[in-house]
């Protein structure tokens, strides 16, 4: 927790305030979060059983892709939980860069098995 008290706007988001927030929130939202936490875990795990798995390329960017996706899902619900708007940016990004890797892995494939690497296609 200590190392997410970072600079943002012009005052220090430290930890404290953090929990602050999320003591404000009600048991019920909690709980939820908390839910929502185990699943994404959970579903962390299976993906990253199915990168050590494969059985093929292709299979194994999917499971690193959705590995990607769960931790932007956790990091946007702990800045939901905790109330620091700057995890959502993070987030964004984080999610952007997926996506343009997963596209750039599915171009090279698809020239890796149609055997064309010029500039002309």
């Amino acid at each position: 927790m200590m190392l997410l008290a970072t600079m943002v706007g012009e005052g220090a988001v430290v930890p404290m305030e953090a929990v602050e927030a999320a003591s404000r929130l009600s048991p019920s939202v909690k709980i939820l979060f908390t839910l929502a936490g185990a699943a994404l875990s959970v579903g962390l795990i299976c993906a990253m059983i199915r990168l050590m798995a494969g059985p093929s390329l292709p299979d194994r960017v999917v499971a690193l892709d959705l590995m990607g996706n769960f931790a932007v899902a956790m990091i946007c619900a702990f800045a939901v939980l905790s109330d620091i708007p700057a995890l959502l940016s993070v987030g964004i990004v984080m999610a952007l860069v997926l996506f343009l890797g997963t596209v750039a892995f599915a171009l090279y494939l698809d020239r890796r098995v149609r055997g064309v690497w010029s500039h002309d296609s």
